[in-house]
């Protein structure tokens, strides 16, 4: 092994064990007794966050907060979000971007327009980015957001049959070939399509790989993401159960054969590659470092501090029909560590703008995270030129690791919610036999939540 490799390799332990300790270590939620009421600063560009908790069937990689969808349950859902979002408004917000996560965003068509429409009348929103599963993406039903939807990130996550078997998805969604049709079928009708994929999946092979490459170019959506595969204590276990062990750690060797895939392409962050030079956002942190999540579970980061909305569909309902903040728990962090979140995500998204950094957080950058700066120019990940930093090929690839890493990381808030969130099926059943209607929709929750 050479000097440089060995380099390389202690940059990524390194950046590694920093982002685990920053976030099981650093990340100290405070449970809140009384009531916070998310504010907007003035000449402050925010981004709108909805959450949309449900799907169909749960993959075992994935951690978000979500639900087994149930229609009644859904409609009331989305009425209380439209709600909070109203209730954003009236403090004051607005907002020129949304994006819509999940869980599966399009599994209630009809709700989703209603929720769209309105955003768009309450705030002055120019872009709109939803996220879908293969199922909700037939060219009929899409054409009813058209003028709502910019942009449409769809899950793949793999063209490999057997692959799709292991994960429970290739009776929900189809085969690679049923696949491939349903996503020739929507190119077109919005204007952007994102195709998701998953990479350095347990025992995936480099051909497997090579073929989920070859056939997202051939299908040709205006962007392709590769996310690596993010493993959390919550996702683990799944994981294994599902896909099994891997023999060895793929991943840096993937990356580069998907970025020397994509070479052809513009790379719009470390992990997404779209088929020109448009400024598509792949990763909302990356560009927006304020923003307000609305919904069951969602984040909001305003003010240096992380926000956390009630997880428990009966707690959120209830707080936002009553007019009161849905805000639970929130989570400070130091001026260093604010400094170092927003260098890695504009480090992410393709660069550091050193003057507009400092500006926006009154900082030095160079003086402020000088030891971090010379750490990464020592082994090789960023350079500066024109006023910026930017990574290198290197470096691109460290982004990705403590981008993955973060999100991972962020599992640590959702498991400390995960039994709140919860529900027994028997309380369900007494409220609708001993309760009127109204008052079970006012209390409805999901028998089998997950988060």
């Amino acid at each position: 092994m050479g000097f440089k490799n060995i380099i390389e390799r202690f940059a990524v332990n390194y950046a590694h064990n920093t982002m685990q300790k920053s976030l099981y270590n650093g990340l100290n939620i405070d449970i809140l007794d009384q009531k916070y009421v998310k504010t907007p600063r003035e000449n402050t560009e925010y981004m709108l966050y909805a959450h949309v908790p449900f799907c169909h069937t749960f993959c075992p990689y994935c951690s978000f907060h979500k639900y087994h969808y149930e229609q009644e349950l859904a409609k009331i859902y989305f009425e209380n979000l439209r709600q909070e979002m109203r209730q954003v408004k009236a403090a004051g917000f607005d907002f020129g971007s949304l994006y819509v996560g999940g869980g599966t965003t399009l599994i209630n068509e009809p709700e989703l327009e209603k929720t769209l429409v309105l955003a768009k009348e309450l705030f002055n929103i120019k872009n709109v980015s939803c996220e879908s599963d293969p199922n909700h993406i037939q060219p009929e039903n899409l054409k009813r957001f058209q003028g709502l939807i910019d942009r449409l990130s769809v899950g793949v996550q793999s063209f490999d049959d057997e692959t799709l078997k292991r994960v429970a998805r290739y009776e929900k969604f189809g085969s690679s070939e049923a696949l491939q049709e349903k996503l020739k079928k929507a190119l077109g009708v919005l204007p952007v399509m994102s195709l998701d994929l998953i990479f350095n999946l347990p025992n995936q092979t480099k051909e497997q790989l090579l073929n989920d490459i070859k056939i997202a170019k051939s299908i040709a959506p205006e962007q392709i993401t590769f996310y690596p595969l993010m493993k959390s204590p919550l996702t683990r276990d799944a994981i294994a159960k599902s896909l099994g062990v891997a023999d060895s750690d793929n991943e840096r060797e993937f990356y580069e054969i998907i970025c020397e895939s994509f070479s052809d392409y513009h790379q719009s962050n470390a992990w997404a590659f779209g088929r020109d030079s448009a400024n598509l956002r792949d990763e909302y942190v990356g560009s927006h470092h304020e923003y307000v999540g609305v919904g069951s579970g969602a984040f909001s980061f305003l003010n240096g501090e992380l926000v956390i909305n009630a997880f428990n569909l009966l707690d959120y309902g209830r707080r936002v029909k009553n007019g009161e903040s849905p805000v639970i728990a929130k989570c400070g962090f130091t001026k260093k560590e604010r400094l170092k979140y927003i260098f890695l995500t504009e480090l992410f998204d393709g660069g550091v703008n050193i003057a507009k950094y400092d500006e926006f957080n009154g900082a030095n950058i160079k003086k402020e995270l000088f030891a971090e700066l010379n750490l990464l120019k020592l082994v090789g990940a960023i350079h500066e030129e024109g006023g910026r930093i930017v990574p290198t090929g290197f470096g691109r690839y460290l982004c990705l690791v403590l981008m993955r890493d973060f999100y991972a990381g962020m599992d640590k808030v959702r498991a400390i919610f995960k039994d709140d969130a919860k529900i027994k099926r028997s309380k369900i059943l007494r409220i609708m036999s001993e309760e009127t209607h109204a008052d079970f929709e006012d209390a409805l929750i999901s028998p089998r939540a997950a988060v």
